[in-house]
């Protein structure tokens, strides 16, 4: 090729300008030992895996994000579930026992790797029974507390 062609076909004209030219974006072709204006003989080649590095760590953290929101709604249905328990133990108890009744059924109905943080059960004169406790949030895995603490309540009214 002479020199004329060359450099018509490095800027991408002439009759034999094809689609691995410079001006078209894709570099050299392998083999070819003109390095053109930019040095770069591979063009974007690599890009994907770059961008895709870099958004590694939001994806992770757009993950964990998601895992302890589960976490969260888990806790409030775990809280909310125990309180009606211990109600409802206390409500079914023998006078003298309603209290050890209900901390008794709000600790048993948790599943081990949650920690219930407070218990408080009373018996009113008017035949309620209510239940405020609060059950401890894990962080990322259920066992690693922080200190969140969810709140629940319920009351019922004494059966016997």
């Amino acid at each position: 090729m002479n020199v004329i062609g060359r450099a018509a076909r490095r800027y991408g004209e002439g009759p034999d300008a094809r689609p691995g030219d410079w001006a078209y974006g894709g570099g050299l072709c392998a083999g070819s030992n003109d390095d053109g204006p930019s040095g770069r003989a591979y063009g974007d080649r690599g890009q994907a895996a770059i961008e895709f590095t870099g958004m590694v760590p939001i994806i992770l953290a757009t993950v964990v994000l998601l895992w302890e929101a589960a976490l969260v709604g888990y806790t409030f249905s775990l809280a909310g579930n125990a309180a009606d328990e211990a109600v409802r133990a206390a409500t079914v108890a023998v006078p003298g026992t309603r209290v050890a009744a209900c901390t008794e059924a709000a600790e048993e109905d948790l599943p081990g790797a949650w920690n219930l943080a407070d218990v408080s059960c009373q018996a009113e004169n008017d035949g309620l029974v209510k239940v405020d406790l609060t059950v401890e949030l894990p962080l990322f895995f259920p066992g690693v507390n922080i200190p969140i603490e969810v709140p629940a309540h319920a009351s019922a009214v004494k059966e016997s």
